[in-house]
Protein backbone atom coordinates (compact mmCIF):
# COMPACT_ATOMS: atom_id res chain seq x y z
CA UNK A 1 0.00 0.00 0.00
CA UNK A 2 2.55 2.36 0.58
CA UNK A 3 3.91 1.78 -2.34
CA UNK A 4 1.25 3.27 -4.11
CA UNK A 5 0.82 6.02 -1.90
CA UNK A 6 4.68 7.39 -3.01
CA UNK A 7 3.28 6.52 -6.60
CA UNK A 8 0.59 9.02 -5.91
CA UNK A 9 3.14 11.91 -4.81
CA UNK A 10 5.37 11.71 -7.52
CA UNK A 11 1.58 11.36 -9.77
CA UNK A 12 0.17 14.74 -7.90
CA UNK A 13 3.96 16.10 -7.73
CA UNK A 14 4.73 15.89 -12.08
CA UNK A 15 1.11 16.00 -13.54
CA UNK A 16 -0.02 18.75 -10.98
CA UNK A 17 2.38 21.14 -10.87
CA UNK A 18 3.11 20.50 -14.51
CA UNK A 19 -0.89 21.34 -15.30
CA UNK A 20 -0.36 24.28 -12.90
CA UNK A 21 2.30 25.92 -14.39
CA UNK A 22 0.33 25.57 -17.62
CA UNK A 23 -3.08 27.12 -16.68
CA UNK A 24 -0.58 29.65 -15.05
CA UNK A 25 1.19 30.57 -18.41
CA UNK A 26 -1.59 29.98 -20.86
CA UNK A 27 0.02 31.14 -24.29
CA UNK A 28 -2.64 34.00 -25.02
CA UNK A 29 -2.82 37.08 -27.37
CA UNK A 30 0.87 37.34 -27.70
CA UNK A 31 2.09 33.66 -28.66
CA UNK A 32 -1.05 33.65 -31.17
CA UNK A 33 0.35 36.96 -32.71
CA UNK A 34 3.94 34.64 -33.38
CA UNK A 35 4.73 33.69 -36.64
CA UNK A 36 5.03 29.95 -36.51
CA UNK A 37 6.42 27.39 -38.44
CA UNK A 38 4.23 24.85 -40.79
CA UNK A 39 4.83 22.19 -38.58
CA UNK A 40 3.44 23.58 -35.38
CA UNK A 41 1.17 21.33 -34.36
CA UNK A 42 -2.46 22.35 -33.40
CA UNK A 43 -2.99 23.75 -29.66
CA UNK A 44 -5.43 21.09 -28.73
CA UNK A 45 -2.24 18.78 -29.19
CA UNK A 46 -0.53 19.85 -26.43
CA UNK A 47 -2.52 19.31 -23.49
CA UNK A 48 -3.14 16.03 -23.55
CA UNK A 49 0.39 15.25 -24.59
CA UNK A 50 1.89 16.80 -21.62
CA UNK A 51 -0.55 14.88 -19.48
CA UNK A 52 0.44 11.66 -20.77
CA UNK A 53 4.55 12.33 -20.85
CA UNK A 54 3.87 13.94 -17.30
CA UNK A 55 2.07 10.54 -16.18
CA UNK A 56 5.29 8.39 -17.71
CA UNK A 57 7.70 11.28 -16.06
CA UNK A 58 6.58 10.64 -12.89
CA UNK A 59 6.27 6.58 -12.80
CA UNK A 60 9.96 6.69 -14.52
CA UNK A 61 11.19 8.80 -11.07
CA UNK A 62 9.25 6.62 -8.64
CA UNK A 63 10.55 3.46 -9.84
CA UNK A 64 14.17 5.11 -10.12
CA UNK A 65 13.30 6.72 -6.33
CA UNK A 66 12.55 2.89 -4.94
CA UNK A 67 15.94 2.11 -6.22
CA UNK A 68 18.31 4.35 -6.24
CA UNK A 69 16.56 7.38 -3.86
CA UNK A 70 20.16 9.40 -3.72
CA UNK A 71 21.49 8.35 -7.05
CA UNK A 72 23.02 10.06 -9.98
CA UNK A 73 19.40 8.94 -12.07
CA UNK A 74 17.52 10.45 -9.16
CA UNK A 75 19.39 13.70 -9.08
CA UNK A 76 19.07 13.91 -13.19
CA UNK A 77 15.56 13.15 -12.97
CA UNK A 78 14.99 16.17 -10.67
CA UNK A 79 17.38 18.82 -12.40
CA UNK A 80 14.68 17.96 -15.43
CA UNK A 81 11.98 18.70 -13.44
CA UNK A 82 12.91 21.90 -12.66
CA UNK A 83 13.89 22.56 -16.10
CA UNK A 84 10.77 21.36 -17.45
CA UNK A 85 8.93 23.40 -15.02
CA UNK A 86 11.16 26.37 -15.92
CA UNK A 87 10.40 26.50 -19.50
CA UNK A 88 6.56 27.83 -19.64
CA UNK A 89 7.00 30.81 -17.58
CA UNK A 90 10.05 31.52 -19.28
CA UNK A 91 8.62 31.59 -22.99
CA UNK A 92 4.65 32.25 -22.39
CA UNK A 93 5.42 34.08 -19.12
CA UNK A 94 8.30 36.23 -19.58
CA UNK A 95 8.09 35.89 -23.34
CA UNK A 96 11.64 35.37 -23.90
CA UNK A 97 12.04 32.64 -26.56
CA UNK A 98 15.79 33.12 -26.87
CA UNK A 99 16.12 32.16 -23.08
CA UNK A 100 13.31 29.41 -23.52
CA UNK A 101 15.39 27.47 -26.55
CA UNK A 102 18.30 27.73 -23.75
CA UNK A 103 15.89 26.33 -21.82
CA UNK A 104 14.64 23.33 -23.83
CA UNK A 105 18.32 22.70 -24.90
CA UNK A 106 19.60 21.93 -21.13
CA UNK A 107 16.19 20.13 -20.66
CA UNK A 108 16.87 17.45 -23.57
CA UNK A 109 20.60 17.34 -22.04
CA UNK A 110 19.34 16.36 -18.70
CA UNK A 111 16.75 13.71 -20.03
CA UNK A 112 19.38 12.18 -21.97
CA UNK A 113 21.78 11.85 -19.17
CA UNK A 114 18.78 11.26 -16.92
CA UNK A 115 18.11 7.73 -19.63
CA UNK A 116 21.67 7.37 -19.42
CA UNK A 117 22.06 6.62 -16.07
CA UNK A 118 18.48 5.04 -15.10
CA UNK A 119 19.52 2.49 -17.83
CA UNK A 120 21.77 1.02 -15.91
CA UNK A 121 19.07 1.17 -12.47
CA UNK A 122 15.58 0.41 -14.21
CA UNK A 123 15.19 -0.01 -18.00
CA UNK A 124 11.47 0.56 -17.93
CA UNK A 125 12.44 3.89 -16.64
CA UNK A 126 14.64 4.37 -19.21
CA UNK A 127 12.06 3.37 -21.63
CA UNK A 128 9.17 5.42 -20.10
CA UNK A 129 11.40 8.75 -20.78
CA UNK A 130 11.67 7.68 -24.59
CA UNK A 131 8.55 9.64 -26.00
CA UNK A 132 9.32 12.47 -23.82
CA UNK A 133 13.09 13.24 -25.22
CA UNK A 134 11.49 12.79 -28.45
CA UNK A 135 8.81 15.26 -27.33
CA UNK A 136 11.34 17.51 -26.51
CA UNK A 137 13.61 17.40 -29.40
CA UNK A 138 10.16 18.52 -31.12
CA UNK A 139 9.73 20.95 -29.17
CA UNK A 140 13.23 22.48 -29.18
CA UNK A 141 13.00 22.55 -32.95
CA UNK A 142 9.81 24.49 -32.83
CA UNK A 143 11.16 26.61 -30.46
CA UNK A 144 14.67 27.63 -32.27
CA UNK A 145 11.96 27.84 -35.52
CA UNK A 146 10.11 30.99 -33.62
CA UNK A 147 13.02 32.31 -32.57
CA UNK A 148 14.25 32.84 -35.80
CA UNK A 149 11.09 33.31 -37.87
CA UNK A 150 10.08 36.21 -34.83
Amino acid sequence: MQKYISLLVFLIVVLGGGLLIGYATLPGEWYASLVKPSFNPPSWVFGPAWSLLYVLIAIAGWRIWRREPHGAAMKLWVAQLVLNFLWSPVFFGAQRIAGALAIIVLLLIAIMAFMAAARRVDRVAFWLFVPYALWVAFATSLNASILLLN
